[in-house]
């Protein structure tokens, strides 16, 4: 049994193991304080090409982003994301916990554009009673999508445009960044989004690491203090260097990116065999995440071999499935799936 169903279901690159390996009986200082974080944020600075930034590490994606955006907002104010956003669907409340309500945008492939945002601004503001009327505050978005779907550059300088029209922060959740930034469909480089946003984190979790994401604060209206409320969140690790030893490899020899690519390519080698063999996607295949339109007796039989989820019903007969490939899958995984997949349709 093999599963699709994440890209983390593996513990970490080797690579990594190996640090934590060398660096097993080495004392560090706690909280983030230590030398070998002072050497990542360095070097992470280096890769964005730029000195201007506040960089913290922190455990999880749902943990970055009730911190980050609980940072952000007033006590009265609310995040404005796409409906299907990660913070609106698989984080619990996590962010209506804080206090905060999210303003959510309908889409039909994960991506909220400038129009829609400046829409809700503008209403807004034109209602008489706004007073009465939880204030947009900030902008999220995920790149990759829900649907790994990317933005490309020109949608962020809208975006961001926006924003910057009414100040508003944008904050772009990077969980799958790598997988974004190595997309064919790409045209953004990394040292593109300190340009681009107020805030935004670089994922590790989905790419390689144990754990652990990197948070870069772009905005200096946010860095100031940052570390109190990283404390109160519970997200001011004792062993902060467990995370800075994981991006120092990630980040050793592009093995970030590597990874990703790979991710990728096999996500693609997938997506056009299926497609040769008459099957329709959801969505256009642009990350390491796929959306086939399969018949539910051909989902049920796939299920004795694999997991995955069941993203959409498409009607009594289809559904659309949502096949995540790891940094790990290795290629006989791919070719056995897309051998099994022919197998049951010649059936």
């Amino acid at each position: 049994m093999y599963s699709f169903r994440n890209d983390y279901s593996e513990l970490c690159h080797l690579q990594i193991l190996n640090a934590f390996e060398e660096l097993n009986t080495v004392q560090f200082d706690g909280y983030g304080e230590d030398l070998i974080t002072a050497q990542i944020k360095m070097k992470i600075k280096k890769t964005l090409k730029t000195d201007n930034v506040d960089i913290h590490f922190l455990s999880g994606g749902t943990q970055t982003n009730l911190v980050a955006i609980s940072t952000i907002l007033k006590p009265y104010q609310a995040v404005i994301a796409a409906e299907s956003a990660h913070i609106s669907t698989h984080e619990c409340g996590a962010i209506e916990a804080t206090g905060h309500k999210i303003i959510t945008v309908s889409t039909t492939d994960g991506k909220i554009n400038a129009t829609q945002i400046k829409d809700i601004i503008v209403n807004h503001y034109n209602d008489e009673a706004r007073e009465h009327i939880t204030q947009p505050g900030m902008v999220y978005i995920f790149n990759p999508t829900e649907y790994g779907t990317i933005y490309k550059k020109d949608e962020l300088i809208r975006i961001k445009n926006v924003c910057d029209q009414f100040e508003i922060p944008l904050y772009i959740d990077g969980a799958r960044l790598a997988q974004g930034l190595m997309s064919p469909y790409s045209d953004l480089l990394i040292s593109d989004l300190p340009k681009l946003c107020d805030m935004f984190y670089i994922g590790g979790t989905k790419n390689g690491a144990m754990f652990g994401e990197c948070l870069v604060i772009v905005n200096d209206k946010f860095k100031k203090d940052f570390r109190y409320n990283l404390k109160q969140k519970g997200a001011l690790l004792a062993k902060g260097f467990s995370i800075a030893i994981q991006f120092n490899a990630l980040f050793e020899n592009d093995l970030f990116f590597k990874l990703a690519k790979d991710a990728n390519r096999k996500a693609k080698l997938i997506n056009d065999e299926l497609q040769i063999l008459g099957i329709k996607m959801l969505v256009i295949q642009e990350s390491n995440q796929i959306f086939p339109i399969l018949e539910n007796s051909l989902i049920d039989q796939l299920r004795k071999n694999y997991l995955f989820y069941d993203w959409q019903k498409i009607d009594d007969n289809f559904t659309a499935i949502r096949l995540c490939v790891s940094w790990a899958t290795e290629d006989t995984i791919v070719k056995s799936f897309i051998n099994n997949v022919k197998e049951l349709m010649i059936k």
